[in-house]
């Protein structure tokens, strides 16, 4: 499975432009998963709901599955979070994982990046960032610059970075 991230400050567009590319990606046919890091305070369930009640109670996972879907809640309470190893391993094969935050996992990634945001950019402090994808036009930038509503060029590009076609 190759490995492919983007990052960015809040706001400034990264689940929007994963959203654009994942369907341009599958029509290539490239079959795709995603994982998304939240923050600390993420919760996929609701209090009442029953998979909650098995949570709260003490369950270390719950799964919940229907005919159509699963999903499987894991709580660390008092583990260290997973490694990237260990949250990839459970996820099944396929042919590329779109990355959404984990700045610190080892793989190439572009940065989504937009003035309005009022952010400075995070690739002078990320040498894993291979791009930045913005509106904007920003002054010395060292690597390429795509343009964020080019999402087909985007796709392009990150495609010959993992060495998929």
């Amino acid at each position: 499975m190759r490995l492919f991230g983007f990052s960015g400050h809040s706001g400034s567009g990264k689940t929007t432009l994963m959203v654009k590319l994942i369907p341009l990606l599958t029509a290539r046919g490239l079959s795709v998963s995603t994982i998304k890091q939240a923050n600390a305070g993420f919760d996929a369930d609701k209090p009442g709901k029953d998979s909650y009640e098995h949570r709260a109670a003490g369950a270390g996972e719950v799964m919940v599955a229907s005919g159509r879907r699963w999903a499987l809640m894991h709580e660390y309470r008092d583990q260290p979070e997973f490694t990237e190893a260990e949250l990839l391993a459970r996820m099944s094969p396929v042919d590329l994982i779109l990355v959404e935050g984990f700045r610190r996992w080892p793989h190439p990634r572009i940065e989504v990046w937009r003035e309005a945001v009022g952010k400075p950019p995070l690739y002078p402090d990320d040498p894993l960032v291979v791009a930045l994808a913005t509106p904007d036009h920003p002054q010395g930038l060292d690597r390429p610059r795509l343009d964020l509503d080019d999402v087909a060029a985007i796709a392009d590009f990150l495609l010959k970075q993992v060495g998929l076609p």
